[in-house]
């Protein structure tokens, strides 16, 4: 993959991403129905679990891998790139030992005296071969992507899904019989399978290359030696702050538990309101706002080789052009999402959740604009990343979230308000994490977007496509019912958004050429006379 093509990596790993999703929810469906709400307490009790050791032990490599290869690269120190590469996989394998043998060892101490869920030990137990497994594809992601070539790893996650998935429930329904704590630990071993299905890929894939491999190290002529501890230190000086920063939202969701659940009490709400308002937030109005996450965070993992590729050789021109278009890409992303989701709130949340409250839509009405910043985050955290300034992004993401619970205390007291309160502190938070990446970014690269360019012409599409939806819906729901009206009026405004975003100079033909098969799309947008 060219370096310019940041964008088909992008789509590869968003395609991808989305495929994941949707055996995800294939898997958690079916699994609830077949290990009831029981086995799922002892799965859930495992799996959070193992995820935090996860990001523990190897969250952040692929990224680090993934820069200093693209450095090496960048200056035709292939030999030097193909070190960092096993240095880092040794490093792995190690830490992947560790955490597997610290959950593997420990289940029982855990579930017996920590979390009190002695049955959960099998699933606990069942998953800890995992974590000897993800950080070795950690290590071969990295690697691929630092050479910009992004198939190898969107298929090992494909892979990894579907293993999960087949495997899981068929060991869930195979000792069924014997009781729901080992229907759990079938379900875990689900996980095990998976990641060891992904790694024999992606050592397939490595060993296919192998030859080719060895042929370029032999002709290396930039070789330029660097001690595995210096390559060492430098991938933990990537590696920490971007684990730290995967870990800052989930240690602030936790306690936003505790805030919102005890000033909706004090606000007047009883216990049992206060736990379905809170359900409302982030069990169904969150899920929707993480959606196009799958997107943007595939286009924060195309960006870090590029842009640091771009900067290793002081091609500032490059790297400043690849963060315009992948700015835009994630607004594009971003904004009608957004929108969407505010403009059709109350019937996306009827259609989806049919037998909750209209409060349900009110407060996917205040979280929706959190997409437009989220989408920006994981950008400028790409940008960042590929700048060698990982901490930054964890610094801003840091200030974010105090000032979320400051506004999520307050807010939430007001009655009036409720947990719509916690919505707007999230948004406030984004907002403000986001403005501070892209003050940095500007700062040190001299950056400029066009007021135009970058806010005028995608809000012209994005306020179309919401009074195109929500005329649609008011027309459609006088003939039938909300599924049908809402569906409806999603399809019409997207159409009116893309074509917008097409009729008013949005995205450039060189821009859109970037996509995939994107020269026969710029073919037949000109037949249509779309596009000029």
């Amino acid at each position: 993959m060219s370096k310019n093509s940041f964008l088909k990596g992008a789509f590869i790993l968003g395609v991808a991403g989305i495929i994941v999703k949707i055996m995800g929810a294939f898997f958690r469906i079916p699994l609830g129905n077949i290990i009831t709400s029981e086995g799922m307490g002892y799965y859930q009790t495992a799996y959070p679990i193992y995820v935090f050791l996860l990001a523990i032990s190897s969250s952040g490599f692929p990224t680090a891998i993934s820069k200093l290869v693209s450095e090496r690269l960048a200056l035709g120190d292939k030999k030097g790139a193909h070190k960092v590469f096993r240095v880092s996989f040794i490093v792995l394998i190690l830490t992947g030992i560790i955490s597997s043998t610290i959950l593997f060892l420990g289940s029982n101490y855990i579930v017996t005296k920590l979390i009190k869920n002695e049955k959960a030990y099998y699933a606990m137990v069942a998953i800890a071969p995992a974590l000897l497994f993800v950080p070795i594809m950690a290590a071969f992601r990295g690697y691929f992507q630092g050479k910009q070539e992004m198939m190898p790893t969107a298929i090992s996650q494909i892979i990894e899904q579907f293993g999960r998935v087949v495997i899981g429930i068929y060991l869930a329904i195979l000792f069924l019989g014997k009781g729901k704590e080992y229907a759990a630990a079938g379900a875990s071993f689900g996980a095990t399978a998976g990641a060891m299905l992904g790694s024999i890929f992606m050592a397939f894939m490595y060993l296919k290359n192998k030859s080719k491999i060895k042929n370029e190290l032999k002709l290396e002529s930039n070789f330029k030696e660097e001690s595995s501890f210096k390559i060492l230190n430098r991938l933990l000086s990537i590696a920490i702050p971007i684990t730290i920063g995967s870990s800052i939202m989930p240690i602030m969701n936790m306690i936003d538990v505790s805030i919102v659940m005890r000033r909706l009490q004090e606000a007047g709400f009883t216990y049992e309101q206060a736990n379905s308002l809170y359900g409302q937030l982030t069990g169904m109005a969150a899920t929707l706002i993480n959606l196009p996450q799958v997107l943007t965070v595939a286009l924060a993992v195309s960006l870090v080789p590029v842009i640091s590729h771009s900067l290793t050789i002081n091609d500032l021109n490059s790297a400043k052009r690849d963060i315009k278009i992948a700015t835009k890409a994630a607004l594009i992303i971003g904004l009608p999402a957004a929108f969407g989701l505010a403009s059709l709130s109350g019937p996306i949340m009827k259609l989806l959740y049919p037998n909750e409250p209209a409060s349900a839509g009110q407060i996917l009405f205040y979280l929706s604009m959190g997409v437009i910043f989220i989408s920006l985050i994981q950008t400028f955290t790409g940008i960042l990343q590929g700048m060698g300034k990982a901490h930054i992004p964890v610094i801003n993401l840091v200030i974010g979230s105090i000032l979320k619970i400051a506004l999520t205390y307050t807010l939430t007291a007001i009655p009036s308000l409720n947990v719509k309160g916690a919505a707007i502190g999230t948004v406030v938070a984004y907002m403000v994490a986001s403005v501070l990446n892209l003050y940095y970014i500007k700062k040190h690269l001299n950056i400029k977007f066009g007021f135009v360019e970058f806010v005028i012409k995608p809000f012209i599409a994005v306020i179309l496509m919401s009074i195109s939806a929500i005329l649609s819906y008011k027309v459609f729901i006088l003939n039938f019912k909300n599924s049908i009206s809402t569906l409806l009026a999603i399809a019409i405004a997207s159409g009116v958004y893309f074509v917008t975003l097409l009729s008013v100079g949005a995205i450039s033909e060189k821009e859109l050429a970037y996509l995939p098969k994107g020269q026969k799309v710029i073919k037949i947008l000109k037949k249509l006379k779309i596009f000029r």
